[in-house]
């Protein structure tokens, strides 16, 4: 189980590399929508580290070495 979320963590950062990808290619039509991608791109990365941190410390509950 702990694999797919590994899977699952990664898969945050390749829809936040999608999204700066998509905000820069709107930069020159629409500036108001390329920041909403720009925004979201931040809070995934954001949740990415979230939720690496908070797996981590669960490892590290489950198997005290």
């Amino acid at each position: 189980m702990n694999k797919i979320w590994k899977i699952f963590q990664y898969a945050y950062l390749i829809i936040a590399i999608i999204f700066l990808i998509e905000g820069i290619l709107k930069w020159n039509e629409d500036r108001e929508e390329a920041y909403l991608f720009f925004g979201f791109s931040i809070f995934i990365t954001l949740v990415f580290f979230f939720k690496r941190h908070f797996r981590k410390k669960i490892a590290k509950r489950n198997n005290p070495k």
